[in-house]
């Protein structure tokens, strides 16, 4: 096996005639190996799929082996084997292939060659030292004996054999590692799925537990309407015959009575029309909060309705009081349930009156379609901010000294929000202490149609 360097690149080459020059082959690419810094298994595999090749083309004409280090191309060590020709047959380049990262055959007029190409460590740097340490790595072998070629195989083979009996041990102890993870794991998991189910559980009787509660308040709450809804019905007819024979008593034709028995039947008239009022607003909470009160939607005219209203609030506000309502003659004529807005805005409005000692209570009115707004406002007493969430509860009252004064029933704000809502509408509220409240009503605004147009048999 002899050798030579023709071009830089070049490592060095060698001529294949004899299978001594191919024993030579395997130690040489193994000392190359070792010589760029592979590891011992990628030694052994460079070494055989070397030894390989060179066996399966041992015979042909002129066979060489080259040993190349490409200059300014890919970190790559290059073997070639080339030969002019011979009575083989093509290469066989499969075994060579499983070992080396890129083989491949190249068929040229005057010769042939096998290109075989390995990737360098990255620790391999390359130089004119480091190139020489290879060179002299590839030239330190003189051509072996088979003996001596078997002797280094064997050596290989019980390298590579403790080796895989390490890596066996290894693979042993990390599967135990492994085992003892999953073991691990798996109690884990036993745990949480007990806790979980040990939370379904408590979950399935909390809701058991709440459907129950639910249940009850529900019968709790159809229990009290059923009672509002009698006691307003047993209520009704005692406070209709006390204001109708109060206005008999009262009427022209009547007997004369005197001053001081008029002024004190009309005091029963005022009180008993009062008291029909709260009845008529317990049995409608009662049907509202039941799902029994319908809206009867109709064309309503917003002026007449708050000409009508602010003649009657005018009559129950205080001296001190000025009572401000819509003057405009340009409101439209929406079709909304009449009784209903008229329930919420005298509602608004007694309350306003109710807790306003001096100053105002003023009314004002706006649309915008497809959307309308009354809003209330006074320069009472106002509302702490620490009670503005509980003002809307049924019953609750804010206290203070003209609690005393104007007493009621808790039911004139939770009543004017249920009646927006039922209209589809909402209720805002806001407050300042000493400095008074404001209400809005926002409610949908739908045009009346206009009048059909007069008939022909009607036309003079």
């Amino acid at each position: 096996m002899t050798g030579s360097a023709p071009d830089p690149g070049v490592l060095a080459a060698y001529s294949l005639s004899t299978p001594q020059d191919v024993f030579a082959l395997r130690r040489t690419g193994q000392s190359a190996a070792e010589a760029l810094g592979m590891d011992r298994q990628d030694q052994v595999r460079f070494a055989t799929a070397l030894s390989e090749l060179g066996r399966d083309r041992l015979g042909c004409e002129e066979l060489t082996v080259t040993f190349a280090l490409p200059v300014d191309a890919e970190r790559m060590l290059t073997v070639a084997f080339a030969w002019t020709g011979g009575t083989k047959a093509g290469p066989d380049l499969e075994p060579a292939s499983r070992l080396l990262h890129r083989v491949r055959h190249e068929a040229g007029a005057a010769r042939q060659r096998i290109v075989a190409e390995h990737p360098l460590p990255e620790s391999w740097t390359d130089g004119p030292d480091a190139r020489s340490t290879v060179v002299a790595a590839l030239r330190r072998h003189a051509s072996p004996t088979l003996t001596d070629d078997l002797r280094a195989q064997t050596r290989d083979l019980i390298t590579a054999l403790e080796e895989t009996r390490a890596q066996r041990e290894e693979l042993r102890r990390l599967n135990e590692e492994l085992e003892e993870t999953n073991r691990g794991v798996l109690a884990l998991y036993t745990e949480l799925s007990q806790e979980l189910e040990e939370t379904n559980s408590g979950v399935v009787a909390l809701h058991a537990e709440l459907e129950e509660k639910s249940a009850r308040l529900r019968e709790t709450s159809e229990a009290k309407t059923r009672f509002w809804r009698n006691i307003s019905h047993e209520l009704r007819t005692p406070v209709n015959a006390v204001v109708a024979l109060t206005r008999l008593l009262l009427a022209p034709g009547s007997s004369p009575l005197t001053d001081e028995q008029r002024r004190q039947l009309s005091l029963i008239d005022t009180s008993g029309q009062s008291l029909l009022a709260l009845v008529g607003d317990l049995l409608d909470v009662a049907k509202a909060e039941a799902g029994q009160l319908e809206v009867s939607a109709a064309p309503t005219d917003l002026r007449a309705l708050l000409a009508q209203l602010g003649a009657v609030m005018r009559n129950t506000g205080l001296s001190d009081v000025t009572l401000l309502m819509p003057r405009s003659s340009e409101l439209p004529v929406a079709v909304t349930d009449e009784a209903l807005l008229t329930r919420i805005l005298r509602n608004l409005l007694s309350n306003a009156l109710k807790f306003t000692e001096k100053g105002e209570v003023r009314l004002d009115v706006r649309v915008e379609p497809p959307r309308m707004f009354f809003t209330v406002t006074d320069t009472g007493v106002g509302i702490p901010e620490a009670e503005l969430s509980r003002v809307f509860e049924e019953f609750y009252q804010v206290r203070g000294p003209l609690q005393r004064v104007h007493r009621g029933t808790g039911l004139g704000l939770p009543y004017a929000r249920t009646l927006t809502e039922i209209l589809g509408g909402t209720l805002r509220l806001s407050s300042t202490p000493g400095a008074g409240t404001r209400v809005e009503v926002e409610l949908p605004f739908t045009p009346a149609p206009p009048p059909p147009p007069p008939s022909p048999e009607n036309t003079p």
